[in-house]
């Protein structure tokens, strides 16, 4: 372990800190399990970055959490409007959690439409905080209110804590040589600092966080500080908050590492460039910027040092061109995209399938049709990318389960691509992308091995005896075809759209030739080495619930409320949608009743029904938002008794 030493600033902090924690101890301290934490506001208010700087103090102090960030699809929506809200949901315990939270137990408001979007969400006896300042007869009115919901007892049933953010900011900031709209953008600081002192959050990470993000204006850092302690103080010190929570650390849910607190598309672009190193291919990615994927890009994009390159192409298109063709140059590609790029590559993956060359299509699911909410999440792209080429064009799909998992759903991704020299779907979605959940950062020699052989020399005789090299010439066990790299000599083969030879490579017209190619590439992901499914039964029940993708925290959840309530119920979920496991089948034959949660029309039900003749009975939802745990065991109870 290695000691640092502080400077005198730093130092002259940490007196005020614990000074600060001291003082805390003269106001009641209740402890609890868990807490559901909401802000809201105006897009411009830093609702995100608020709800990041208290998630990442909650990871450090060693609580589980999970998060849930909610904001417009609209670069900046009108202010002080519905459509412009933006909100970041916490969900913390000391126990293992798997959901963002049902309903919060705080809500932060910045504003009046902040406070009407959200308070339907909020169960009877939450602690409402209200920006007063925001409360004014325009901004009520802007939203439809006729009166002040803060004094027509709409707001009965609620903790009601009036607030005014913005006055006491700009009195905090009143020595520094700002503004008053420049001191009102530190309020989401005071908001945070307040939050902090209410539940015992760690405050020296956000103070070096900010010092470090403006460290090119110290003046703007030394305010939002400023502001920062002053909402810890204004905690301490006002008579409306009587009391302050602790919610211990989760000892017990993590097994002994190092942890970080991860969203999903970052945990995806570590993983992208770990199966880089692990099958010492550089890594390329070609993309256009598209949200909810963009952020994939944006990361790898800083990781020269590890040989990634990055190409932002001029379209959908032209990125996956480019990644195809570093494929073909030796690299491990890369596209990354959601569901709209998906079906503007369609053409270009189904030349991929022909050339049998490995190439990673990520697919961070949103809303849809056509553009649909770009901001919102879905799981309804599984049967584009199943079936949505022309002729017959099958490959393999993968799908993680949480934001952590998508580290290791992408070196599993790889390895099927470099191993069958296929193309490989990865599908997350906009809830996994943008939500985070602590991960264990894994050792160097846990990863798996994956490293590739590229062809070296002639791999076939001909009956004269001459050696030669044939580029689709398959290996007995995968079926995968040699993967030559440009330039290499001796290895000069053609390539290109139109169906090929078997074996020789040679352009084919021949009917069954094409039979046998089509009925080869099928076998070949059918062929594909994927785990069993492990089902969770403890209970011998007679209901299966089935689940693939970001389904996987509601689900498990729900079926944890009906267990603690004695039912029996059990739980399966997908990694591997194409090919689907071997002993799927005969695991869904051994229940009377299998269930189907989908954040789509009942996409994976129907795969499963036309393929097992199993009755999957499907529960679905496709408002663009994920499963609620509570909205999950009502609909599973229903299921086991009916």
């Amino acid at each position: 372990m290695t000691s640092q030493v502080s400077s005198p600033a730093e130092q002259a902090d940490s007196t005020v800190v614990g000074e600060q924690r001291k003082a805390a101890r003269t106001k009641d301290v209740r402890r609890l399990e868990r807490v559901v934490i909401r802000f809201a506001g105006d897009s411009g208010d830093g609702m995100q970055l608020t709800g990041d700087r208290f998630t990442s103090e909650t990871a450090s102090f060693g609580n589980d959490l999970s998060t849930l960030p909610n904001f417009p699809a609209e670069i900046r929506a009108p202010a002080g409007t519905l459509p412009g809200v933006s909100s970041f949901q916490l969900h913390f315990a000391d126990h293992d959690i798997l959901t963002p939270g049902d309903a919060p137990n705080v809500l932060v408001a910045m504003n009046p439409a902040a406070l009407k979007a959200n308070v339907g969400d909020l169960p009877r006896g939450a602690e409402i905080i209200v920006n007063t300042d925001e409360f004014t007869r325009r901004a009520m009115q802007k939203v439809g209110y006729d009166a002040s919901p803060l004094e027509d007892g709409s707001l009965d049933g609620y903790h009601v804590h009036p607030v005014p953010l913005t006055t006491l900011t700009v009195e905090a900031l009143k020595e520094f040589d700002l503004s008053r709209k420049e001191a009102e953008r530190s309020k989401n600081m005071f908001a945070l600092g307040l939050l902090s002192w209410m539940y015992h959050r760690p405050t020296e990470g956000t103070e070096k966080f900010l010092r470090s993000k403006f460290a090119k204006k110290p003046d703007i850092a030394a305010a939002n500080i400023a502001a920062y302690r002053a909402g810890w103080n204004f905690g301490e010190t006002t008579e409306d908050f009587a009391v302050s929570y602790e919610v211990a650390p989760a000892t017990t849910a993590f097994p002994p590492g190092t942890y970080r607190n991860i969203s999903g598309n970052l945990a995806l672009a570590y993983g992208l460039i770990a199966a880089s190193l692990q099958t010492d291919l550089p890594l390329f990615l070609g993309s256009y910027p598209i949200t909810p994927a963009s952020d994939i890009l944006h990361e790898l994009s800083r990781h020269k040092n590890f040989g990634v390159r990055t190409f932002q192409a001029e379209d959908e298109i032209a990125g996956i061109g480019a990644a195809l063709g570093a494929a073909f140059g030796g690299s491990l590609a890369v596209t990354t995209t959601s569901g709209p790029g998906v079906a503007l590559k369609s053409e270009t993956i189904g030349l991929a399938v022909s050339l049998e060359l490995p190439l990673l299509v990520v697919d961070i699911q949103r809303g849809g049709p056509s553009t649909g909410l770009p901001t919102k999440t879905e799981q309804a792209d599984l049967l584009q990318a199943m079936y949505g080429r022309n002729g017959e064009a099958p490959v393999p799909v993968v799908a993680p389960c949480t934001p952590a998992d998508c580290f290791d759903a992408a070196l599993d991704a790889a390895r099927i691509a470099v191993t069958y020299r296929t193309p490989v779907f990865l599908l997350s979605d906009g809830y996994l992308a943008n939500g985070s959940e602590p991960w264990r950062v894994p050792e160097p020699g846990e990863l798996p091995d994956l490293a590739v052989r590229f062809a070296q020399g002639p791999n076939h005789s001909l009956e004269d005896g001459t050696e030669v090299f044939w580029p689709y010439k398959r290996d007995p066990h995968t079926l995968a075809r040699p993967w030559a790299v440009p330039g290499t000599p001796g290895l000069e083969h053609r390539i290109g759209g139109i169906e090929k030879q078997d074996g020789t490579g040679n352009i084919s017209y021949d009917p069954a030739n094409h039979d046998f190619m089509v009925r080869t590439r099928q076998a070949k992901i059918d062929g594909v080495a994927v785990p069993d499914l492990e089902v969770d039964d403890p209970d011998g029940a007679r209901t299966l619930v089935l689940g693939w993708g970001s389904t996987y925290g509601p689900i498990t959840a729900a079926v944890r409320r009906l267990r603690g309530a004695g039912e029996a119920v059990a739980q399966a979920h997908l990694r591997h949608l194409n090919p689907f496991p071997a002993n799927l089948g005969a695991v869904l034959k051994r229940y009377d009743k299998v269930v189907v949660p989908e954040m789509n029309l009942g996409q994976l039900a129907t795969l499963v029904r036309a393929k097992y003749l199993v009755d999957a009975h499907s529960y679905n939802q496709v408002n663009g938002m994920p499963f609620k745990a509570e909205q999950l065991a009502a609909a599973l109870k229903e299921a086991i008794d009916d």
